[in-house]
This record gives C-alpha cells, sequence and structure tokens, in this order.
C-alpha cells in the first residue's frame, strides 16, 4: 500500500530530520509525502542511505529533490572530504574536489538544482585548541561580556590566518563552478569559532564567485548561536546577504543548541520573513530526535508567519 500524501506545504524537507529511521532515499521520499512535503533536501546523516528508487518515488509522487548538502554521500566524520576544499594539503583539496564534483552530477541526476557547501574550518592546530576551549565555555552557558570578547578576538584571528586557505577554497569553486556551471553552488556559513566562512569572509567569497553563479545560503538556527556567542547578528546577516541568498534551512535554536522546529527557540522569524525572497528555497532542517508531530507543528508555525 502507497504512503497517502499530505496536505501538500511550501517546504523543502531535509533528510537529516530522519535520522537513522530510514535507510532508502525511497522510503525518505514517501515519508516526506506524507507529511505534506513535495520537494526534499538530501542532508548529511551519520551514514548515507541507499539512493536506489527515487526515481520511481518520483513517478509515484511528484517529489523531487531541491537541493544536496556536501557531505550526504559520505559517512559523517569530523573532517568529511567535502570540507576540505580550502584545505593547505593538495591531496586533500583534489579529494574535496572529487566528491563536490560527486555530488553535483548526483545533483544532475535527480534534477536537483544546487549543491551546498558548508563545514570548511582553519587548519591551525593552536587555534583549534582556543575554539574546543571556547566551545566548552558556550556549551556550559557562558555569555559574558569577556566571553564574548574571546570569542570576537578568535574569529578575527581565524580570519586572519585563513586567508590562504580561504583563497583555495575560491579556486576549488571555480573549477566546478566552470566545469559544470549548470548546477548552482551556495555557501552557508556553521556556527564553528573556525568557520572559514565568517561574516567578512563571505564577502570576499561571494565577490570573487558571484559573477559564475555562487550564491549564499542561509541558516537560523546556527547564525543565531553565533549571534549568542558575540558575534555578528542575525539581521546583520540578512542586511549583508539576503539580496544573494537563494536559499535557507529553517530551524530554531535556544541556549547552545540548533536544529529544534521553528517555534520552539529563540529565533525571529519575523526578522527572518521580512529578508526572505519570493524564490528563495525554504528547507526544514530539524535534529532527528524530534519526530513526525513537531515537523508538521513547525509547519504550522511557519504557515502562520507567512513563509
Amino acid at each position: 500500500m502507497l504512503t497517502q500524501p499530505g496536505i501538500p506545504n511550501p517546504y523543502a524537507l531535509s533528510t537529516s530530520c530522519f535520522g537513522a529511521r530510514l535507510k532508502t532515499i525511497e522510503d525518505q521520499a514517501f515519508a516526506a509525502v506524507a507529511m505534506g512535503f513535495r520537494r526534499v533536501e538530501l542532508g548529511i546523516l551519520e551514514a548515507p542511505v541507499k539512493l536506489n528508487g527515487f526515481e520511481d518515488s518520483h513517478r509515484e509522487t511528484g517529489v523531487t529533490v531541491s537541493a544536496i548538502v556536501l557531505g550526504c554521500l559520505d559517512p559523517r566524520t569530523a573532517h568529511m572530504s567535502g570540507t576540505m576544499l580550502g584545505s593547505l594539503v593538495e591531496d586533500n583539496r583534489e579529494m574535496a574536489i572529487n566528491s563536490l564534483r560527486r555530488h553535483i552530477k548526483l545533483a544532475q541526476r535527480f534534477s536537483c538544482p544546487t549543491v551546498i557547501v558548508r563545514g570548511c574550518e582553519v587548519e591551525d592546530k593552536h587555534l583549534r585548541e582556543e575554539a574546543e576551549k571556547l566551545t566548552a565555555r558556550f556549551l556550559r552557558g557562558d555569555r559574558s561580556d569577556e566571553f564574548k570578547e574571546a570569542a570576537r578576538e578568535l574569529v578575527a584571528r581565524v580570519h586572519k590566518k585563513s586567508q590562504r586557505q580561504i583563497d583555495h577554497l575560491c579556486r576549488s569553486l571555480f573549477t566546478l563552478l566552470t566545469e559544470l556551471p549548470q548546477t548552482r553552488i551556495a555557501i552557508e556559513p556553521g556556527n564553528s569559532f573556525l568557520d572559514l566562512l565568517n561574516f567578512e569572509a563571505v564577502e570576499w567569497v561571494l565577490s570573487d564567485l558571484g559573477k559564475h553563479g555562487l550564491g549564499y545560503w542561509h541558516d537560523t538556527g546556527r547564525i543565531h548561536l553565533r549571534e549568542k556567542a558575540g558575534l555578528p547578528t542575525q539581521g546583520q546577516w540578512l542586511d549583508r546577504y539576503a539580496s544573494r541568498m537563494i536559499g535557507v534551512h529553517l530551524q530554531d535554536a535556544a541556549e547552545s543548541t540548533a536544529e529544534m522546529p521553528p517555534g520552539a527557540g529563540e529565533v525571529d522569524f519575523k526578522l527572518v520573513h521580512d529578508f526572505m525572497g519570493s524564490n528563495t528555497e525554504r528547507v526544514l532542517e530539524i535534529n532527528p530526535r524530534h519526530g513526525r508531530a513537531e515537523i508538521l507543528a513547525a509547519v504550522q508555525f511557519l504557515l502562520a508567519r507567512g513563509f
């Protein structure tokens, strides 16, 4: 018996929401359709699912793939090959380029328009040790002025130290943007203090590669956590980059936790809505500890606010 489709909604659902519950893209697609989603994003899981059967799911339900996150084809590790596009080690960069190439070719197989790149970090042992200590303080709830100043100072040093890696990142992206121009690539900042794609660096990368089609992908939850750490606010990110934003991960955040259902945390979704373009892809990306009921409640929350 086929899964009955739910009432259609205008969002895409990240397959990361399913965690280890569903083992194939076919099962994920039918589960998404049952909740009213007509588009899915292939997100990162602990272990990649089997992709056989998606074409059948598409024929039977009309479900499509709207975005693919770089790394979804690989088991999750601390340093996935796709996140090494700006590595100082040439062999690592080459592996990362090949990984991105595989993801783009999968996107073309599924008629998916966009591949999202995130998770690139500066390679420096001492900065990593500092970042780990600051992260531990953040997780313990430290929001003091002294902590926020330390976070800003660390990110400034990461930005200064990472300029060579950002150059490598731009070259890696340029290689694929020109080799496979039919597929858009979007860069998305994370919440790591070591993230290459900090507030200033995103401007550099977009200015360098925007003319080749590179876009910006926003993440409401991770940016909120950066704001709580004393870094640029959600409003600053949106004000600077909304004109180049092609998609957004809609998730809530509170304290030190992201990937919460919208409406369950602290994110100002009215602010986010005010910056959204009519063609911005909207993707729910919720931690798999939240089930169907929470996902559907998040859909209702967003619909009630005009998303």
